[in-house]
């Protein structure tokens, strides 16, 4: 039947059986259509575009005769019966207003959509295949691109349950199937809250291609698949394998359209993270890597230590064995270190793995399974000892000329003020003596000369000896240790200069060279082991300061070393009862520090030991909180680690059991960034004690512990404190600068710098000194113009307040430590690595800081020479493959997170071009800016090795 005979048959009046509803009329045309073109083709050899084109001709001609019905007012009764007028419901009048909103075109594929739902329900098989095909063509087109509700969802939602209600009474059947995956789209806009009807219909669809419903389609499922394996896991049911092919079917997808941020999030969900690796290339695993190590930082452990396991894998499955590495170092995690140096065959890369090893400051020794050449091995062996780290920062001061030594009156700059600032010198001379001391080892730190210690005898100016006895008792400890901090890295030269002073009469003068000797030492091992030999003999002295000097000596030479020989030694001082206080204090630090981050059972015993044996007076004794410090080094970011020492310290006497659980619980996340620890802290610290708690403390100082793993913690550990400010009671307030200073340490962030410059100020003295001393901390080798400013003025403020110029002084040598050239941030690779010596020894001076009278400005200053374990130069050297210094241009500036953004986004922004070597500032990053080279790490810090781009070309 052709298109002039449909129009003459509705024209010349239909047989009364037609005469029915227009719904009616087009459903049983198209039957008739369907049954004719069956008839005429056998029904199984047209193809469904034929019966759709039937369709659709069927439906222009029912158009044509109701705008002719209507055009001629004609009804559709039979003549003679009398004409009936109905006038319309509102719900049709509302129904009209709406379709008159519609385009044609739109009014056209609703009438068209409605159709298809009817001939769905039609018992017909035929029919039922040509809507549901013509159904699925038009959502699957609609669909492709979302960037609205697409109209074909839009105009079947009101048809979504009566498809429901006719599903639930199909046969199994092919047919059915194609409905359910109809009704799966349908549910991602129609679907209640919960019911996850989306993911209900896939699984009992067709398994099609996931992805022709599109991206938003897949997205939904995704979704509802994450919470599908949460209700199966929390419920009785426990096979997911159906649910298991819908996921590799989406991570198919997504990996396809480069959606790797999507798989990721999804396979944490469904905790089938190891499905991962199989689906990496090398277009795709760096971007995947590097959100997998971001996200790591906001997942509890053990599911980040997952995580990073996998990232690992991937890198080590493409050979990106710096990365591996990295993340090695991260998880602390030595054998897998180790296995990277075995793995990889290129002699230059494991030099690099040697380069970051070492700034990591992991005591690491090689084997001939690591490197079979004697030559090779030793080489670096040597790297990893830090061994090149002094000829490498000295090559960076003489590339900026700051070679030549700065005094202290160079830092104070007296001249810039009036004349009151004059005065402060003669209000107590030894102790003013004593911060030039400190501001003279600080600001030279490393230099190997300055105008105090190393200049010569016969110099007009007075010789070394002069300027020692310039100072008191302990000033003279200070004072020859600082020594130590001058010629800082530079071992044979340093303890050639020490030496001297182990012939002094004065006990203080000895401590202070032992103590000068562990600092020279700090960091760089050497296999003759020097400051064992010479300081082993002296732990066993008479004398306290000897004892102390030589301890402490070998705390920090010795740090994160897990040393056997040392732990023997400092076991039997802590179990001698008669030893006094101090000399047990020091003694429990440099245990930890030397056994960081171990969770060493034995050391903890020793410890715990000896925390049980004092009696109540000693309890009260500041120096004593140093016990529970040194155990919480032990545990120093090992996390649920600590739960068996929590317990025992649970035992302990009232008055220290509260201050040694919040130094465990702080140590023990300290870098994890988990929110709960931080809120607990929190808890502790908004009680409102009848008398100042000391355990408030150390739980101010957990926060920034804690809140310092990531930059967004950070920002909400800043405004944390801040709240404690204004509510908290008095000792926590005089801990709050200190946490400041530890969350921006050598990082000078500007609403951090006024808060310290407002509280340096304050009323109470100890809030001033710690907020000055912070700000010490916050500008540490920056130089910044800004404090340095604020500093000058407050030594004129505080011209008559010894204790609190004395603290000046210190944070002016902080500030220009090293002339600018080092750091205290103990994070390092991008801000992706923590060293836990680095965080060790600030931790250490900033509990001493928590009783600055007692310690800091007591006879115990020299504490602040922990700070060495911190201090690295903030430098790109890059090397070449001599391991020579190797000038190459590099962009440096702002670091950009382009975590999970697309394609290949710059990720460093306002960048300036220089040659190295270069200093980094924090938040910086570096980049090279010729192609002739390839570094050989990932991140530019510190020693980068550069070898010859192969395809490189020089352009004439």
């Amino acid at each position: 039947m052709d298109l002039v005979h449909d129009k003459a048959f509705l024209n010349n009046g239909a047989p009364k059986m037609f005469v029915k509803p227009r719904e009616r009329l087009l459903r049983l045309g198209l039957r008739y259509r369907a049954s004719q073109s069956s008839l005429a083709s056998n029904s199984r050899c047209q193809s469904v575009h034929q019966i759709r084109d039937n369709c659709n001709r069927f439906l222009f001609c029912s158009h044509m005769a109701s705008d002719r019905n209507s055009a001629s007012g004609t009804g559709t009764g039979t003549a003679g019966e009398e004409k009936t007028v109905k006038v319309p419901s509102k719900d049709s009048r509302r129904k009209h207003e709406k379709n008159e909103d519609l385009s044609d075109e739109e009014l056209a594929l609703k009438q068209q959509l409605d159709l298809y739902v009817e001939m769905v329900q039609d018992p017909d098989p035929g029919l039922q295949k040509v809507a549901l095909e013509s159904m699925r063509q038009e959502i699957q087109t609609s669909t492709s691109s979302m960037t609205s509700v697409p109209k074909p969802l839009k105009f079947l939602r009101p048809h979504y349950e009566t498809l429901k209600s006719y599903y639930a009474t199909m046969l199994d059947s092919d047919l059915k199937k194609h409905l359910a995956d109809i009704l799966s789209v349908l549910a991602l806009t129609m679907s209640a809250e919960g019911e996850r009807e989306s993911l209900k219909y896939r699984l009992l669809g067709s398994e099609g291609d996931i992805g022709s419903w599109g991206h938003e389609y897949v997205r939904n499922l995704a979704g509802e698949c994450a919470e599908e394996y949460a209700k199966r896991q929390s419920g009785e049911e426990t096979s997911i394998l159906d649910l298991m092919e819908v996921v590799i079917d989406i991570v198919v997808f997504h990996i396809k359209h480069n959606a790797e941020t999507e798989v990721v999030d999804l396979l944490m969900e469904v905790e089938y993270i190891d499905l991962l690796i199989d689906h990496m290339d090398n277009t795709n695993f760096k971007r995947t890597c590097l959100y997998l190590t971001s996200a790591s930082r906001y997942l509890p452990d053990p599911d980040n230590v997952l995580i990073l396991d996998v990232a690992y894998m991937i890198y080590l499955k493409f050979e990106e064995y710096p990365n591996a590495l990295q993340i090695a170092l991260f998880i602390d995690n030595i054998q897998e270190v180790s296995q990277i140096f075995i793995d990889c065959d290129d002699m230059l890369q494991k030099k690099q793995f040697s380069y970051i090893v070492a700034r990591h400051g992991m005591h690491f020794e090689l084997d001939d399974e690591m490197a079979s050449e004697d030559d090779d091995r030793f080489a670096l062996q040597d790297i990893v000892n830090n061994a090149k780290l002094s000829e490498g920062y000295l090559t960076l001061a003489r590339e900026i000329e700051v070679m030549e030594p700065k005094s202290p009156e160079d830092i104070y700059k007296a001249h810039l003020l009036d004349g009151r600032a004059s005065a402060g010198a003669s209000v107590d001379s030894a102790r003013q003596n004593l911060a030039a001391t400190f501001v003279n080892a600080f600001v030279n730190a490393g230099f190997g000369r300055d105008k105090l210690m190393t200049v010569p005898s016969d110099s007009s100016s007075g010789s070394s000896g002069n300027w020692l006895f310039k100072n008191k008792d302990d000033g003279k400890a200070s004072a020859a240790a600082s020594l130590g901090m001058i010629l800082l890295w530079d071992v044979d030269s340093g303890l050639a200069q020490i030496d001297k002073y182990f012939h002094s009469n004065d006990n203080h003068v000895i401590a202070g060279a032992l103590l000068g000797v562990g600092i020279v030492n700090c960091g760089i091992k050497n296999d003759f082991d020097p400051a064992l030999a010479l300081l082993g003999n002296y732990t066993d002295k008479e004398d306290s300061s000897i004892r102390i000097g030589a301890i402490m000596g070998l705390g920090i030479a010795y740090a994160g070393s897990q040393n056997e020989q040392l732990y023997d030694k400092l076991s039997r001082i802590l179990n001698d009862a008669k030893a006094p206080l101090d000399v047990i204090a020091f003694t429990a630090i440099s245990l930890g520090l030397i056994c960081v981050g171990s969770c060493d059972h034995d050391a903890a015993q020793a410890i715990i030991f000896a925390l049980m044996d004092r009696n109540a007076a000693e309890l009260q004794e500041p120096l004593f909180r140093f016990l529970p410090l040194g155990l919480g080094l032990l545990y120093l970011g090992k996390q649920e680690s600590v739960e068996a020492t929590t317990e025992i310290s649970k035992t302990f006497n009232e008055k220290i059991r509260k201050y040694c659980d919040m130094t465990l619980l702080s140590c023990a996340f300290a870098g994890t960034g988990d929110v709960l620890v931080v809120q607990k802290l929190l808890g502790h610290c908004a009680q409102h004690l009848l008398r100042g708690e000391a355990h408030q403390g150390p739980a101010v100082l957990g926060i920034a512990m804690v809140a310092m793993a990531e930059e967004l913690g950070l920002e909400m550990g800043i405004r944390s404190l801040e709240h404690l400010l204004q509510y908290g009671e008095q000792n926590i307030r005089r801990a709050v600068p200190l946490a400041l200073g530890l969350l921006c340490i050598s990082n000078p962030k500007v609403n951090v710098m006024d808060t310290l410059s407002r509280l340096s100020h304050d009323a109470d003295s100890e809030v001033a000194m710690a907020a000055v001393i912070s700000l010490g901390l916050i500008g540490a080798g920056t130089n910044n113009a800004r404090i340095a400013g604020m500093l000058r003025n407050l030594s004129s403020y505080y011209y008559e307040d010894a204790s609190l110029l004395f603290c000046v002084r210190i944070s002016q040598g902080l500030v220009h430590l090293g002339k600018g050239l080092l750091t205290l941030n103990p994070y390092h690779s991008d801000r992706f690595l923590l060293s836990p010596t680095a965080l060790a020894g600030l931790i250490t001076m900033l509990h001493a800081c928590l009783n600055m009278k007692a310690i800091i400005l007591g006879k115990y200053h020299f504490v602040l020479y922990f700070l060495v374990l911190a201090m690295q130069p903030r430098m790109l050297m890059t090397v070449d493959e001599n391991l020579k210094p190797l000038s190459v241009p590099v962009r440096v500036g702002q670091a950009v997170d382009v975590v999970g953004q697309a394609g290949r986004p710059k990720t460093i922004t306002g960048f300036q071009t220089h040659s190295t070597p270069v200093l980094l500032a924090a938040g910086e990053r570096a980049e090279l800016a010729t192609e002739k080279y390839i570094p050989l790490s990932p991140f530019l810090e510190g020693f980068i090795v550069l070898t010859e781009n192969p395809e490189y070309r020089e352009d004439h």
